[in-house]
């Protein structure tokens, strides 16, 4: 008798999402445009991809959002998840966003953030520096959804769909030179709307940094969608990074800069207690922090616990990027 092992991340499409009207939208309009002999039919489509009908969220976008028209996109069925998404409202509402507040309840403070115009700069070991509007470079992106694990390293966590596009196709784009070791990446600075950046003890703006071999991962992803919507501004609008083997602080938000570079960025929570926060910040279960455990995690909304997975379930899609790193601290 032939068996089938799932890996850690494989999800039957049909338990992927527990939000029902998330799920009958996407059929019942599938239906409506496609007429009576796709009622009858499996709203799953064979194959890596599932199309998600453009028509279903525009009513739920924010209203003058140029964007809107471009969610839901086709979802990726090669990431996915072995729990059910968190609700919208949930992932929504309890947000860390430093620019705005140290508190979890920065929804509404965040809303006076503007994301137009809003101009992403390229520069530093490029063949030529450029700045990009945000509505001309989507033009440019293949976008499509993919289902993550997200893990903060407060040890809470969150399943959710977001759309976007691979860093990669960025990093493509900007033609970076081959002497360029690493991706430095800012967000805005404006302490005139960000009350949180008028904190002088922080080092503004918020920085982040990858390896190239990292930033040209699969699995690294540029988000500009969420929930089959653009994503809202308290959750990074409008381009915030995604990288899902790592703690969520490595996930910067709103995003302005891109500059390649031969050093390792020194990272905003880096800056303010290396001993707690690396520049790696790889989720492992066995390496805690040094104020609390890393073993469980606790699931947004429901308040149970799960156990932390290696690299949060993705090892065997970057596991190979540190094998020749055993000096550093991967996981801090």
């Amino acid at each position: 008798m032939h068996f089938i092992k799932k890996r850690g991340w494989e999800l039957p499409e049909s338990a992927a999402t527990p939000e029902s009207v998330f799920v009958e939208r996407r059929r019942l309009v599938k239906a409506l445009v496609a007429g009576p002999a796709l009622l009858a039919a499996p709203a799953l489509i064979a194959g890596c991809e599932e199309e998600a009908p453009k028509g279903a969220a525009r009513a739920a976008a924010p209203k003058g959002d140029p964007t809107a028209g471009l969610y839901p996109v086709t979802r990726n069925l090669r990431y996915r998840v072995e729990r059910p998404l968190s609700k919208e409202s949930d992932a929504t509402s309890y947000n860390n966003f430093y620019e705005f507040g140290s508190h979890k309840s920065i929804k509404s403070a965040a809303q006076v953030l503007p994301i137009r115009p809003w101009t992403v700069k390229i520069d530093g070991m490029v063949e030529k520096p450029f700045e990009i509007g945000i509505d001309d470079l989507l033009k440019k992106m293949p976008l499509e959804e993919r289902i993550y694990r997200f893990r903060c390293v407060e040890a809470w966590a969150m399943t959710v769909p977001w759309s976007g596009f691979p860093l990669k196709a960025l990093v493509d784009l900007a033609k970076p030179l081959a002497g360029a070791k690493y991706l430095h990446m800012e967000t805005f600075n404006n302490p005139k709307i960000a009350s949180g950046q008028r904190q002088s003890w922080y080092p503004w703006p918020y920085v982040e940094g990858l390896t190239m071999a990292e930033a040209t991962n699969e699995l690294a992803f540029i988000a500009t969608g969420l929930y089959g919507k653009p994503i809202p501004k308290q959750n990074g609008a409008p381009l915030r990074l995604v990288v899902p083997w790592k703690y969520g602080f490595k996930n910067i938000k709103s995003l302005v800069r891109l500059s390649f570079t031969d050093k390792r960025p020194k990272t905003f929570w880096e800056a303010i207690q290396a001993s707690e926060y690396g520049f790696w910040a790889n989720v492992n279960p066995e390496v805690p922090h040094p104020r609390w455990s890393q073993a469980s995690e606790r699931l947004l909304g429901e308040g149970r616990r799960v156990k932390t997975q290696l690299y949060n379930g993705y090892g065997e899609f970057v596991a190979s990027l540190y094998k020749d790193l055993e000096n550093e601290e991967l996981f801090k």
